[in-house]
């Protein structure tokens, strides 16, 4: 009576695997909203591919992006 208790992230989870977003997109939307949404003055972020994006808040509470992108082909 031995049950096979070895699961794939996504049956642990109940979610279906997550789709890829490109990075600009990302960086652009969700990394911007959390950078809001904590009220944060810099921020740095790295996929581990290569990609890079860099955040400040200027003074006038506008929000300036640097991000670099790498591509294997």
């Amino acid at each position: 009576m031995s049950q096979d208790l070895t699961k794939s992230f996504e049956e642990f989870t109940n979610d279906k695997p997550a789709k890829k977003v490109n990075w600009p997109v990302f960086v652009e939307s969700d990394v911007v909203n959390f950078f809001n949404a904590h009220n944060l003055e810099k921020m740095i972020v790295e996929d581990g591919k290569g990609n890079k994006a860099k955040l400040a808040r200027h003074k006038d509470n506008e929000i300036k992006v640097d991000y670099t992108s790498t591509v294997i082909l």
